[in-house]
């Protein structure tokens, strides 16, 4: 029969695991997105974005969604970067022709094509490149 003590250092380790296996996903992601925007200049965040090709929204887990417009990454961050999960893809209902930050945003796991939570996305950053010449 086990003890509550041996219960509960079974616990707090399944815990403590289970936090640090987020960090190491959180921490890949910013390594990801820190790839992604190397070289570039972060702008003033903006509330909208011209987003005319949905297939250039990409997530990163544990981390926020970025849109690739070419010469500039625009990056939101959700309010809890765990929402956005390894198999998650989104889908973001528009307001109007641009992409904001207060369209309404779900996630759905893209391999078993169920809903998975609700998104509510900061400012976009805008990172751009330098200016050649």
């Amino acid at each position: 029969m086990k003890t509550i003590a041996t219960i509960l250092a079974a616990t707090a380790l399944a815990i403590t695991g289970t936090a640090a296996s987020a960090e190491t996903l959180a921490e890949k992601g910013e390594a990801r997105l820190a790839t992604m925007i190397e070289g570039r200049t972060a702008g003033e965040p903006v509330s909208c974005i011209p987003a005319p090709r949905s297939n250039r929204l990409e997530v990163i887990e544990h981390v926020g969604v970025v849109y690739d417009a070419g010469r500039t990454i625009y990056v939101a961050r959700p309010q809890d970067p765990k929402v956005l999960g390894r198999n998650d893809a989104i889908i973001i209902e528009r307001l109007g022709s641009q992409l904001c930050k207060q369209d309404v945003t779900r996630t759905f796991d893209r391999y078993l094509g169920v809903t998975t939570g609700v998104v509510f996305l900061s400012d976009f950053v805008p990172y751009a490149r330098p200016d050649a010449g």
